[in-house]
């Protein structure tokens, strides 16, 4: 079925009065409109879904979700009547249409006869995720499209590892999703009947309390090793994290914290913020703003379903500087091993994991308090499915990190966690300071201590079914292509992961080793219309690792701009 004839299908299926179908009349005699919102079925991709919300089956919208859902009760039918027992659990985040949702998941999975959880209200993604492990369920999903802008949504799908799903796991749920005809498979029942049945149960605030008691059970230090009259600053970004963070800061005695208020409360548009992700400086204005106002030294931030974390520091001439993930991870390696041993609590088999796009700096650091640095493919699938692997292989896992502002210290919450991340670096701010240092006096130090690495990670956005395109015949051409010498540096070594490397799964994926100290990877984001890059050095200053990294970046994009 061609894009035209879906779009027709749609106008026949869907009732007068519709919004879903005013909408599709208003693009009538917009074809490219019509092709971007039919010419793909929105993709389950290695996270689940995330698209803009609206009419079409490349939207997100209750047709897209309704047809997720039923596909994905299917998968869990096929595992047989113990798995349908244990059921799914649910949460979403403060986006338009997350509600409406999560309650429809939540009433297909009640009609296959598939036990269902669902929070009362807003969750961070990492308390959804630890939920599965600790109420035993065989899946769990969330309604988040995490830091996107405003128009979008999504659905990430979670196994009863409490992991996302794996490849495999999620091949298997595409294959039931492909087979669903969403106008006439999908099962539906009533919420509210569900909920008086018992096959839909709204979770208690005691789940609250226990996730974040496995927080604060990972603190290192406290009482009077830390300094808790240290004045911090943190946003939610008007999403899920408000209410976990703050009361994290206030279990842990935390005397002179701020919040951002405009930001405090959920907000879908994220008026005060516009593009929602801590990772751009952006969304630090108004901390800032209160920093200044509070003599604040540290500024914390989560996005919207509380998973990722980013903070800016203040440096000695009174200045807020952004610190990108490689850095806070810097921050948080050094604090966690450092940490562990001055407290007695360093294991002898200490492992942790950092993505192969993520600075190798955190590897020598590790390495330096015999802590073995494993690698692992971009996303918390990926890095937190390694800890079962550690376990059975006699390591203990520390922590887990990728370069995108991510950090999971905890193995009992298998997915990033803005969260504890935040916890850890808040303390480690008041143990320093009680030391008479600054975390920012800290990150130079290990500048000092291990080199001067920079990292420098462009992208680029090329929008729509075209730009998809040409991110392939991008990959393809370096791919079939390899440079021999980029900026006047000689290529070392190259791996491509596409039919995988050693213990990591294949991925689209190319890494190049230099012979001065530098190394850099390209690949096409998995959820996102972008293909990235990464450039990482070593040099004798800050300044020239700048300077290298961009003159290799140089290189590259001439490289690729020249794939029509």
């Amino acid at each position: 079925m061609n894009y035209k004839e879906k779009y027709q299908l749609w106008l026949d299926n869907l009732q007068e009065g519709d919004p879903l179908r005013q909408e599709l009349i208003e693009i009538k005699d917009n074809v490219m409109e019509i092709k971007e919102r039919f010419f793909l079925d929105l993709a389950f991709g290695t996270a689940g879904l995330r698209g803009v919300v609206g009419a079409g089956t490349n939207m997100m919208n209750r047709f897209t979700v309704g047809k997720a859902t039923q596909g994905i009760a299917d998968y869990i039918k096929s595992y047989g009547q113990e798995a349908m027992d244990k059921g799914v659990v649910i949460a979403h985040d403060p986006r338009h249409f997350s509600d409406e949702f999560c309650r429809l998941t939540a009433s297909i999975l009640a009609a296959n006869g598939i036990q269902a959880y669902v929070y009362p209200g807003l969750r961070t993604t990492p308390q959804l995720a630890w939920s599965v492990r600790r109420i035993g369920t065989i899946a769990g999903i969330n309604i988040t499209a995490s830091h996107n802008p405003k128009v979008y949504n999504g659905y990430k799908a979670y196994w009863e590892d409490g992991c996302q799903v794996s490849s495999s796991i999620a091949d298997g749920m595409e294959d039931c999703i492909r087979k669903v005809d969403m106008f006439k498979d999908v099962l539906h029942s009533d919420f509210d009947e569900g909920v008086r049945t018992g096959k839909i149960v709204v979770l208690g605030p005691e789940y609250d309390r226990e996730y974040l008691d496995v927080v604060e059970g990972i603190s290192i230090h406290g009482g009077d090793e830390i300094d808790l009259d240290i004045p911090l600053v943190f946003t939610p970004l008007n999403g899920a994290a408000a209410v976990p963070f703050t009361t994290m800061l206030k279990d842990r005695g935390f005397r002179n914290w701020h919040i951002v208020e405009v930001q405090k409360d959920p907000d879908p548009d994220f008026t005060s913020v516009g593009y929602p992700n801590p990772e751009d400086p952006k969304a630090f204005r108004m901390s800032e703003e209160l920093g200044r106002q509070t003599g604040a030294e540290l500024l914390m931030a989560c996005d919207p379903d509380g998973d990722r974390f980013a903070i800016e520091l203040k440096d000695d001439d009174g200045n807020y500087i952004p610190l990108n993930g490689n850095q806070t991870g810097y921050l948080l390696v050094n604090y966690i091993l450092e940490g562990h041993r001055t407290a007695g609590t360093l294991p002898a088999n200490g492992a942790m994991v950092k993505s192969i796009v993520t600075s190798t700096m955190s590897t020598v650091m590790a390495e330096s308090y015999g802590v073995k640095m494993f690698e692992s493919l971009t996303g918390f699938k990926n890095i937190c499915g390694q800890i079962p692997w550690l376990e059975e292989n006699g390591y203990k896992y520390l922590f887990g990190y990728e370069e995108s502002v991510g950090y999971a210290a905890c193995p009992d919450i298998r997915d990033k966690d803005g969260i504890s991340a935040g916890m850890l670096v808040a303390e480690a701010a008041a143990y320093y300071r009680k030391q008479g240092k600054t975390l920012w006096n800290v990150l130079n130090d290990l500048y000092d201590k291990y080199g001067y690495y920079n990292e420098y990670e462009p992208n680029m956005v090329l929008e729509g079914l075209e730009g998809a395109d040409r991110i392939k015949r991008m990959m393809s051409y370096v791919r079939n292509n390899l440079p021999t010498e980029v900026a006047g540096y000689k290529v070392d070594k190259v791996i491509d992961y596409i039919n995988g490397y050693e213990r990591i799964p294949a991925s689209n994926v190319l890494r190049f080793f230099l012979n001065n100290d530098s190394w850099f990877a390209i690949r096409p984001s998995g959820t996102e219309p972008k293909i990235k890059f990464y450039f990482y050095t070593k040099q004798d200053s800050l300044t020239a690792a700048r300077e290298v990294n961009l003159k290799i970046k140089e290189a590259i994009y001439d490289i690729v701009n020249s794939v029509a």
